[in-house]
């Protein structure tokens, strides 16, 4: 029994340890694992605080950032930044400023009635019906004005009007309007460029990096061009008052550095200003100089006489005879100032004989005609960086009598700036430069001239625009101290498929100073009518003048010096 007992002690005594070991065992797990809960707590608080600062952060950091390409804002995009555009002297021709957009949130707003009135009277030409859908739309963001005027927004802010507001964004300037309108081009309403040289930028990369977010105005360097603002300030005034003067339907100019190809000024009227360019869209307002195309009447001749003396089949010693009129089938053709005789190279360049010029390309033949043309860029679409570029045309199959009317101007059209272009290679020694509206150095231009002429034929041609100037219809293009030499060009338009005789495209195609051919002037006007009763209006009463007064004020300013040594240098030799 006592045995029984000591092992019943001895048992309890066991019970009680293990009791005691569970309970605490219990008590360092419950310990364990509150602390672990506070260590999840602790982690999870720490991960949202952070989370929450990120957030906050970043909001601060985009609320102090100026508004840039590719945001969005309640579903209306902002307008996007644009580098400046420069003349080649520096001079703003297109910059961007800061204006404001007028938005509302359609949800805040509470009587849409009173809304659309209000407004109007401060924005007389909202849309009242369309204004009123977009306010009780229901949606979160509607635009409802772009681009208002600072007095616009002070006066809608004194409405206080709920649920409106207004939007920063970038405006494209033009601080010299309409003047160089057709080179710049335009912008959408979003700053995106849609013409010209605007559009040009545009397709060098800003519109992939405002795609990708990537563009900002302290990013963007400014692009200059090859314009001299001075000079395309006097080229758009005379054509301009040439227009008003000839009271012609357009008028056009444009100058060409004949070494480099860079264009310093060109212009064509009736324009647009492109800070408002409502109309810039109308048929009259083309621009004449590269998006148009026209027969180029007897400048074409220029390129005729080169191409017999290029050709080796004439010299300025040749003669033609000219003495009556050329039969072509059912055809006849005619001089408009006819000497009826045998007449020199330089005697039908200066009185423009269309028979004679006929039987220079009979001369050289059809495919020789053609092809240089051809070689002189005449007869393919102008590469340049302007968008507006017309393709000219030719007869689908040449033919004798198409190469005949094509040696003296009718039955092919170019641009008149693809005519100076080919113009300034009968000049500066025969080289073919593509023409360019951004800076261009005598050394990159060697390096993308082709030779295209003989560099003899360029003097001849030298000396025969000179005789035409001096003795020829090119006189009222004289400027003293300039020795300006050049050919005219009265073409008849064509109407409804046939010549009409009371609607004439001229031009005047003229270098200067002509011993060492700088510059490349063409001038052009269209539809032009007598100054005054009993005046003429061909090329040489007109469109000559234009290109006389553009050199006599930019001479100077291109850095060309007047010499007086050189006058009456041409002689014109006679059979």
């Amino acid at each position: 029994m006592k045995g029984w007992l000591k092992a019943g002690t001895a048992l309890g005594r066991l019970r009680r340890t293990k009791s005691q070991d569970d309970a605490q065992q219990i008590v360092v797990e419950g310990r364990r694992k509150a602390n672990g809960g506070r260590s999840r707590v602790f982690i999870t608080m720490a991960v949202f605080f952070g989370i929450y600062a990120t957030i906050t952060g970043r909001l601060v950091y985009l609320g102090m950032q100026e508004p840039e390409t590719g945001q969005f804002f309640g579903g209306g995009r902002m307008a996007a930044s644009r580098p400046d555009i420069l003349d080649r002297n520096g001079q703003v021709l297109a910059t961007d400023i800061k204006s404001a957009s007028l938005f509302a949130e359609p949800r805040r707003i509470v009587d849409p009635d009173e809304a659309v009135e209000l407004l109007s009277t401060v924005l007389p030409s909202l849309d009242y019906e369309q204004t009123y859908r977009k306010l009780t739309s229901g949606s979160g963001f509607a635009w409802l004005k772009r681009e208002i005027t600072p007095r616009q927004q002070n006066e809608i802010m004194q409405l206080g009007i709920p649920g409106i507001g207004f939007r920063p964004e970038k405006r494209r300037f033009y601080p010299g309007g309409p003047t160089a309108s057709h080179i710049l081009g335009l912008v959408n309403i979003d700053n995106e460029g849609i013409a010209g040289m605007e559009k040009y930028v545009d397709g060098q990369g800003l519109a992939d990096l405002r795609a990708t977010g990537l563009v900002s105005a302290s990013s963007l360097a400014p692009v200059k061009l090859s314009i001299d603002l001075r000079v395309q300030h006097i080229v758009r005034d005379e054509i301009a008052s040439a227009m008003e003067r000839y009271h012609a339907i357009a008028a056009g100019a444009v100058v060409l550095d004949v070494n480099t190809g860079e264009i310093m000024a060109m212009a064509s009227v009736p324009d647009f200003d492109p800070n408002n360019p409502f109309n810039a869209h109308e048929k009259d307002r083309l621009n004449r100089m590269s998006a148009g195309v026209y027969e180029m009447g007897s400048t074409v001749k220029s390129f005729t006489t080169a191409m017999v003396l290029d050709a080796g089949k004439a010299t300025l010693n040749s003669s033609y005879d000219a003495s009556r009129p050329l039969s072509m089938g059912r055809f006849t053709i005619r001089d408009f100032h006819g000497k009826g005789r045998v007449l020199t190279v330089p005697e039908v360049f200066i009185y423009s004989s269309n028979i004679a010029s006929a039987r220079m390309a009979m001369d050289v033949g059809i495919a020789g005609h053609r092809d240089f043309l051809k070689r002189l860029g005449l007869l393919d679409r102008m590469q340049t960086e302007l968008p507006e570029v017309a393709s000219p045309t030719e007869p689908k199959e040449w033919k004798q009598l198409n190469s005949i009317t094509i040696s003296f101007g009718h039955g092919f059209a170019t641009t008149p700036l693809q005519t100076a272009v080919a113009a300034a290679a009968l000049m500066n020694g025969g080289k073919l430069i593509p023409p360019t509206f951004l800076p261009r150095t005598q050394e990159e231009a060697d390096q993308v001239a082709v030779q295209v002429l003989n560099p003899r034929t360029t003097m001849d041609m030298r000396y025969l625009y000179r005789l035409n100037a001096e003795k020829g219809s090119g006189k009222r293009a004289e400027v003293p101290g300039y020795r300006v030499g050049g050919k005219t060009g009265t073409a008849e338009k064509v109407v409804n498929g046939r010549y009409a005789k009371d609607k004439r495209f001229n031009a005047f195609l003229a270098a200067f100073p002509i011993e060492n051919p700088q510059y490349v002037v063409l001038s052009v006007i269209d539809e032009p009518k007598p100054e005054k009763p009993g005046m003429g209006a061909t090329a040489g009463s007109n469109a000559a003048p234009i290109v006389a007064n553009i050199i006599r004020r930019a001479a100077p300013l291109l850095g060309v010096k007047p010499e007086f040594g050189h006058e009456s240098g041409a002689l014109l030799v006679s059979n």
